[in-house]
């Protein structure tokens, strides 16, 4: 009985040694800001893509059949918002279960992180998201007000083979620098170096992992927006975490929409590896880590490198189609919905270069809902086209790609003009002559111009959502002078003078209305404290709502660009326009 009872104990300490001393291939995939891309199909333009998650499911599920390696799925958040599926499903059919809840748990996602654009979806939205959804949902540094613990989960950890890995979820705590407080009420975002020191220790200490995994929806460039690595609650901290805070083996990044793949190294010397993908189903980032366990030192040793998969080199994976096609046809039937006739084409891209009639349709819907006595609009694409013809609903996605309330503010005209300034100053260059470019583009430090590798366009310094002009008022913008000195506004729309010192009613949207791209704070210099007080009013509703319903009422829309703004010198801003629009677009 006794030899019995050794021989047993012998055959499981000798099959423990044998799990040990082999060795475990594990496969992390990622993808993130997949931003509603479920199908490769564009409801917007109503055509086929070939980018979707649909695709990216197919290299996983490929991945998952090979018997020589573990797979964890994992998603980096901004999911909710981006096209019009979600949108149908978050704001329409709302009594169903979300379709990327669906989804993802049909895909069998191991955890996510929260995006930004989740939040922007609303507590109803992503509430219900994350109890319909069988992952964690990962947000460490979003806390509740009322417990003073994570709103969400802060991390989980998964088993494979004997392996612990653990991931910690961040989301960039930025959200109310652009979001209304009743979209995170009740939530407070703390900054993500602290709270990883926080809870790395408590993952440390409690969970024991053997991999310790970064999942943040934040990007890696911690000095965009003029930011610097000692910010408090910088927008895009990833690198300043790999950095700062021992202890990861691997951190996962969003938000950027970039993709990234390299190694940074800790302060406690070791390596850290940084992946993301970019955006929309159009990548994955992966991970392959090999791990051997060394039974002398009692730890596994880690083999970790990284890949970027693209979906282009992938079907759509058949079983997802067929389970989700009549979701598919029940969005197409949504946004083939006609809601009027345009009599002309309009370009966002005619706005990046000066007034258009793109950012005029724009401005002249919020000044017709707000009754405001100034607007101020930014392209929301960079080359979206509606055509002339009839328009429905899912064109309105290229007219307005987010899901923004629109708020009736006040300023001083003072405020106004600082407003411009600033705008202008992020969006134009100061111009030595005709020859010089009228954008400002982004710049290597030998002053040659960077490019961006999907499209081989120069990239631009700023963000082109945040081009900002104005409507209701009539002004000039100088480029050959500096920043503060360009814009003259010469009167109001009506003729009335405009006065520096006195109070307009003024039409942005949530984003700007919060701080988003710095217009009213570092601009106009009014402190985020005080944002709130100067709001007049807000939609109950996105404002894409309302002007889908301004385009029902009016029926024929005939495209006007106002004129009411424009660039000086002429003769400067005609020739730097015709060679940035070259250098952008090309010469069609």
């Amino acid at each position: 009985m006794k030899n019995s009872i050794k021989q047993i104990f012998l055959i499981i300490i000798l099959s423990y040694a044998s799990i040990l001393s082999q060795t475990i291939n594990l496969k992390i995939i990622q993808t993130t800001d997949e931003h509603g891309a479920l199908f490769p199909y564009d409801f917007t333009d109503q055509k086929e893509v070939k980018n979707s998650i649909a695709q990216i499911y197919s290299y996983v599920k490929q991945e998952r059949e090979k018997k020589n390696q573990e797979v964890i799925l994992l998603s980096g958040g901004d999911i909710l918002q981006g096209t019009p599926v979600v949108y149908y499903y978050n704001f329409e059919r709302t009594n169903v279960t979300n379709i990327f809840s669906e989804a993802m748990n049909f895909m069998k996602y191991d955890a996510a992180a929260v995006g930004n654009h989740d939040i922007e979806t609303g507590h109803p939205v992503y509430d219900k998201f994350n109890r319909e959804i069988k992952f964690p949902w990962l947000a460490a540094n979003a806390i509740s007000k009322k417990t003073g613990k994570p709103y969400l989960k802060p991390y989980t950890v998964i088993k494979r083979k004997g392996l612990k890995i653990a991931i910690l979820g961040l989301i960039t705590p930025y959200i109310p620098h652009w979001l209304p407080e009743k979209i995170w009420s009740g939530i407070e975002f703390e900054d993500m170096v602290k709270s990883a020191k926080h809870w790395i220790k408590i993952i440390k200490e409690k969970e024991k992992p053997d991999l310790m995994i970064g999942l943040f929806h934040s990007g890696v460039d911690y000095t965009y927006g003029n930011q610097s690595i000692d910010d408090e609650k910088n927008e895009n901290a990833s690198k300043i975490v790999a950095q700062k805070v021992p202890g990861f083996d691997i951190i996962f990044v969003g938000h950027d929409h970039h993709g990234w793949n390299f190694k940074e190294k800790c302060v406690d010397g070791n390596d850290v590896q940084i992946l993301g993908a970019t955006n929309s189903g159009r990548d994955a980032s992966v991970a392959n880590c090999v791990l051997t366990y060394d039974k002398t030192l009692k730890k596994w040793n880690k083999e970790i490198s990284g890949e970027i998969i693209e979906a282009k080199n992938f079907s759509p994976d058949l079983s997802l189609m067929k389970k989700f096609n009549t979701h598919f046809d029940e969005v197409k039937k949504y946004v083939s919905k006609e809601l009027g006739f345009f009599t002309e084409p309009i370009y966002s891209r005619d706005a990046i270069f000066g007034n258009s009639s793109f950012t005029d349709l724009i401005n002249k819907v919020q000044l017709d809902e707000t009754g405001a006595d100034i607007s101020f609009t930014a392209p929301l694409s960079l080359n979206a086209k509606i055509e002339a013809g009839s328009v429905n609903v899912g064109t309105m996605f290229k007219l307005y790609r987010y899901e923004n309330f629109l708020y009736t503010m006040s300023l001083t005209g003072k405020e106004v003009k600082d407003y411009l300034e600033y705008s202008y100053s992020i969006w134009f260059n100061q111009m030595k002559d005709e020859n010089d470019n009228l954008l400002k583009f982004r710049k290597d430090e030998n002053g040659n111009l960077k490019y961006d590798n999907r499209n081989q366009a120069p990239l631009l310094e700023n963000q082109y959502y945040n081009f900002d002009c104005a409507d209701g008022i009539n002004y000039t913008v100088d480029v050959s002078k500096p920043f503060g000195e360009r814009i003259n506004i010469l009167s109001l729309d009506n003729g009335e003078k405009f006065q520096l010192d006195k109070t307009y009613k003024v039409a942005v949207n949530s984003y700007r209305g919060n701080g988003g791209g710095g217009h009213l704070i570092n601009g106009a210099k009014i402190s985020k404290e005080e944002l709130n007080k100067r709001i007049i009013n807000s939609t109950e509703k996105d404002f894409r709502f309302y002007i889908m319903k301004w385009i029902e009422k009016q029926k024929t829309i005939t495209p006007i660009k106002s004129d009411n703004w424009k660039v000086i010198p002429e003769d400067w801003w005609k020739k730097g326009k015709e060679k940035d629009f070259n250098l952008m677009f090309g010469s069609k």
